[in-house]
């Protein structure tokens, strides 16, 4: 059996865990992704076909099921933590200007920038109904605050954006509020509407921030090592758009003067006519094993983190999850 596969079928047995929760948050994101709007329905179904992990939804449903809680609450949170992060991918498509996302093309490609940007406004502002309905306070200042730091994220990383002297502290607080920060909400919103204590809230706070890092940093080391048909995304977009992660930051510190010169002159202008020659110096500086390195020391944190909750079945799923994460090859 190979790695993938093995990563795979670890997945699906999390998933089977939870599989009637699973089958009502898809139900519910279906129906809540209506509209009367023609158009909003089109682009729904396009992104609702297109698939994905849903990482952040299994995420939730498990903590709220580690911290014995009420399922259709945590059923809820999952949806509203999905529609963030749809909507800020429709968003990412357009700043991008990406054609192509898991294997498909990309809504803006097939519908227009213009109807991207605004379903992903109504994919947001849905988020918030959703929100809504828990009837808690203390989940709505979790994800106005969370929602808040992603947009910042946003901002940020464009700012990064074909700048070679971006540094790995600049990198890592990109990818806290792009990715993990999302996490992070939807592990402690899951304590929240389950009733949890301060100590269980906090703790999966700290899990999902750690797992969203391992996750973000693995997806780095994909861009420059996975396969392009199962990954659903071509090697080197990253590079591409000109965005120093951390492989080719790392690669900056420690390659030869005549490597880095061809790596800062890469991010700059973006494009992936020397892909093979940036992939080699990145190989050879050590920097997708440095990346790796991280990612597995943030899934240790993480772990650590799964500690202050009640063994259970579904703590162990959630550690289960991190190592998925972190072992993952698409």
């Amino acid at each position: 059996m190979s790695t993938d596969q093995g990563s795979q079928e670890a997945l699906e047995e999390i998933r089977a865990l939870v599989q009637g929760e699973l089958a009502a948050v898809d139900v519910t994101i279906r129906e809540r992704f209506r509209s009367s709007v023609s158009l909003v329905d089109q682009v729904a179904q396009h992104i609702i076909a297109g698939g994905g992990k849903r990482l952040r939804p299994l995420m939730v449903v498990l903590a709220g099921r580690a911290c014995d809680g009420a399922r259709v609450e945590c059923i809820l949170a999952a949806a509203f933590i999905e529609f963030i992060h749809t909507a800020t991918l429709l968003h990412d498509d357009v700043v991008d200007m990406s054609v192509r996302r898991r294997g498909r093309e990309t809504a803006n490609e097939v519908y227009g920038n213009q109807a991207s940007v605004l379903v992903g406004d109504f994919v947001y502002s849905r988020a918030f109904q959703l929100m809504a309905a828990t009837r808690s306070q203390r989940v709505i200042e979790i994800m106005a605050d969370a929602t808040n730091i992603i947009a910042e994220g946003e901002v940020l990383q464009l700012m990064n954006s074909h700048d070679p002297d971006t540094t790995e502290a600049r990198y890592l607080e990109v990818i806290y509020r792009k990715t993990a920060r999302l996490f992070q909400a939807g592990g402690e919103v899951a304590a929240v509407v389950s009733g949890a204590d301060e100590s269980a809230q906090r703790a999966l706070a700290i899990y999902g921030r750690h797992l969203g890092t391992a996750y973000q940093l693995i997806d780095d080391v994909l861009d420059y090592q996975s396969d392009p048909e199962t990954r659903g995304k071509n090697l080197g977009e990253d590079l591409a758009e000109g965005k120093p992660t951390l492989p080719l930051i790392y690669a900056l510190r420690n390659a030869t003067p005549s490597c880095t010169r061809l790596i800062r002159e890469v991010i700059r202008d973006g494009g992936r006519e020397h892909l093979q020659e940036v992939m080699g110096a990145i190989e050879s500086a050590g920097g997708l094993q440095y990346t790796s390195a991280l990612a597995q020391t943030e899934a240790e944190q993480a772990l650590i983190a799964l500690q202050a909750l009640p063994p259970t079945r579904y703590r162990d799923a959630l550690a289960a999850l991190v190592r998925f994460t972190v072992s993952r090859r698409n």
